[in-house]
C-alpha cells in the first residue's frame, strides 16, 4: 500500500533561517552625502561643498583684509561694506565673496539672483570657486533657470583648473547623463581626476565603477584600492564594501577578521546594512566569538532605522529565545514590521505563528494570507504550506487543483515533501488526471533527497508499473534540472 501525503510541514527550524551576508551593492551615484551597501549605488549628486570658504588674498590690501577679518568675527555688514566697493573695481576675489554673502544671506538679504550676479563677474575673470559655484547655481536652478548646459560648462571651466569638486561633478554629469550624452569613460576620468585630489566620494566612485567594470575594465583589486583609500577617510558606504569584499574575497584573500572590521566601522556611523552584517558575523562567529547577545543589539541598531532584513532576523532571535528571552509578542511584532516592507520569510514566519497561536490567537486564514504573500514571491516553504492547506481545507476552501498548483511550484525549486505530495495526488488522480509515470518520476526525485516515504513508495511502484512506464519515468527524473518546470500530462511528448 502506497504512503500517504506528507504533513510534516511547519517544522521548528524553518524560523532559523536568518538572512545570510549579501552583495547588495546599492549602486552607485554621486552626492556629497550618503548610500547604502555593497550598494550598487554611485554617489549621485551635485556638491554644494563650495559655499565654504573665503580667499584670504587680493591685490586690494588692507581693506579686503579688514574685510576678512570682519567676516571671520560674524560681523557681516561691515565685511560687505569692505568687499562691494572692491568688487565694484574689479576685484575677483571681492567679487566672489559678495556672491557667497548674496547666496547665503550674510550682511545682506539672501537673493540668489544677485549671488549670480557677482559669481559671474568673478567667474569671467578665471576664478575656479567662483566658476564652480556659478555651476552649482545653474545646477540647482538659484538666481537662474536651471540649465544643465551652463553648468557643465562653468563645472569644466573650473575642473580643467583643477578644481576638485567640479571634477567630481563632471563625472557625475557624465555617469547620469546630465546635460551631456552619458559616457562611463568620460565619468571615470573625471572622478580618477578627483579621487587623485583625496575626494573620499570620488575615490569611492571610482571603486564602483571598477567593480562593475563601467568606462573601465572589472578589476575588483583597483575597486578595493580605491573603496580604501576613501574608508580611510570615514566614507561609510566604503567602508561597507570594504567589509563585503573581505568576506567573500573579492579582490582580496577572503578575511572575516577584516570583513568584521570594516563592518563595524560602517556600523558604528550608523550604516543600517553594516549593523545588520555586523549582527550576522555574532550570530555566526564569524571573524569574532559567537555571540547572539551582540548579534540581537545590531539587528536591533538596523531594525529600529527600518531595514526589513534585521527586523526579521531581530525576530527570528525573540521567537528561538538567543541572545534575548523568548518572546513570541516581540518576534509577531518585528516579523510584522519586516513582512510589510515585503521580506517573505518574515511573512512565513508569520504564517508559522498564526498557524500554531505563537504570540497570537491560532487563526488558519490570518495564516494562509501570509502564507500566500510569501509563496507569491518564491518562498518554497510557504509554498509547500498552501498546498497542504488547500489539500486539507484549513482555513480556505478545499481545492485540490490549488494544491497541486502551489505543490508543483515547490516541487519545481526541488522540495522533496511537495515532490513526494504531488507524486501522491498524480497516483490517486486528485485534483490532477491521474499518472503513474509522473507519480513514479516524482517520488524518484524526492527519494534522491532521502525522503523515506518517497522511497518506499517507489520501489512498490517499482513493482506494479511496465517496463515502458518504468524507463520513462526514469529518463524524465535524469533530464530534469532544479529550477526548471515539470512536465505537465501533455507534455511528455516534448518534455522537456
Amino acid at each position: 500500500m502506497l504512503l500517504r501525503r506528507d504533513e510534516t510541514t511547519r517544522e521548528q527550524p524553518h524560523f532559523s533561517r536568518a538572512y545570510r551576508l549579501r552583495l547588495r551593492l546599492y549602486t552607485l551615484k554621486g552626492h556629497y552625502t550618503d548610500g547604502i551597501g555593497f550598494m550598487r549605488q554611485l554617489s549621485k549628486a551635485i556638491i554644494i561643498g563650495g559655499f565654504t570658504a573665503f580667499i584670504s588674498f587680493s591685490a586690494f590690501g588692507q581693506s579686503f583684509s579688514e574685510g576678512l577679518e570682519a567676516h571671520k568675527q560674524g560681523d557681516y555688514a561691515t565685511a560687505f561694506e569692505n568687499f562691494e566697493p572692491l568688487a565694484e573695481q574689479g576685484d575677483g576675489d571681492a567679487q566672489y565673496n559678495l556672491g557667497f554673502m548674496y547666496s547665503n544671506g550674510q550682511g545682506v538679504p539672501q537673493n540668489y539672483s544677485e549671488a549670480v550676479s557677482w559669481y559671474r563677474k568673478a567667474a569671467e575673470q578665471g576664478f575656479a570657486k567662483a566658476q564652480y559655484n556659478l555651476g552649482v547655481m545653474y545646477s540647482n536652478g538659484q538666481g537662474a533657470p536651471q540649465n544643465d548646459s551652463e553648468a557643465i560648462y562653468w563645472f569644466r571651466k573650473a575642473a580643467e583648473q583643477g578644481h576638485v569638486v567640479a571634477q567630481y561633478n563632471l563625472g557625475i554629469t557624465y555617469d547620469d547623463a546630465r546635460g551631456v550624452p552619458q559616457n562611463d569613460s568620460e565619468a571615470v576620468s573625471w572622478y580618477h581626476k578627483a579621487a587623485e585630489q583625496g575626494l573620499a566620494d570620488a575615490q569611492y566612485n571610482l571603486g564602483f565603477m571598477y567593480s562593475y567594470g563601467r568606462g573601465v575594465p572589472q578589476n575588483d583589486s583597483e575597486a578595493v584600492s580605491w573603496y580604501h583609500k576613501a574608508a580611510e577617510q570615514g566614507h561609510v558606504v566604503a567602508q561597507y564594501n570594504l567589509g563585503f569584499m573581505h568576506y567573500y574575497g573579492q579582490g582580496v584573500p577572503q578575511n572575516d577578521s577584516e570583513a568584521v572590521s570594516w563592518y563595524r566601522k560602517a556600523a558604528e556611523q550608523g550604516h543600517a546594512k553594516a549593523q545588520l552584517n555586523l549582527g550576522l558575523m555574532y550570530e555566526k562567529g564569524r571573524g569574532l566569538p559567537q555571540n547572539y547577545s551582540e548579534a540581537a543589539a545590531w539587528y536591533l541598531k538596523a531594525a529600529d532605522q527600518g531595514d526589513g532584513l534585521a527586523q526579521h532576523n531581530l525576530g527570528t532571535m525573540y521567537s528561538s529565545g538567543r541572545g534575548l528571552p523568548q518572546n513570541y509578542s516581540e518576534a509577531i511584532s518585528w516579523y510584522l514590521q519586516a513582512a510589510e516592507q515585503g521580506i517573505a520569510t518574515a511573512q512565513y514566519n508569520l504564517g508559522f505563528m498564526y498557524s500554531y497561536g505563537q504570540g497570537v490567537p491560532q487563526n488558519d486564514s490570518e495564516a494562509f494570507s501570509w502564507y500566500r504573500k510569501a509563496a507569491e514571491q518564491g518562498d518554497t516553504y510557504a509554498q509547500f504550506n498552501l498546498g497542504l492547506i488547500y489539500e486539507s481545507g484549513q482555513g480556505v476552501s478545499q481545492d485540490y487543483s490549488e494544491a497541486v498548483s502551489w505543490y508543483r511550484r515547490a516541487a519545481s525549486e526541488g522540495v522533496a515533501k511537495a515532490q513526494f505530495n504531488m507524486g501522491v495526488m498524480y497516483w490517486d488522480g486528485t485534483g490532477v488526471t491521474q499518472n503513474h509515470v509522473m507519480s513514479y518520476m516524482l517520488n524518484i526525485l524526492a527519494a534522491a533527497q532521502g525522503h523515506e516515504s518517497a522511497q518506499n513508495n517507489r520501489d512498490i511502484m517499482l513493482k506494479i508499473l511496465t517496463r515502458d512506464q518504468i524507463a520513462e519515468a526514469q529518463e524524465m527524473a535524469t533530464e530534469w534540472r532544479v529550477g526548471t518546470p515539470l512536465p505537465y500530462n501533455d507534455d511528455f511528448t516534448t518534455w522537456p
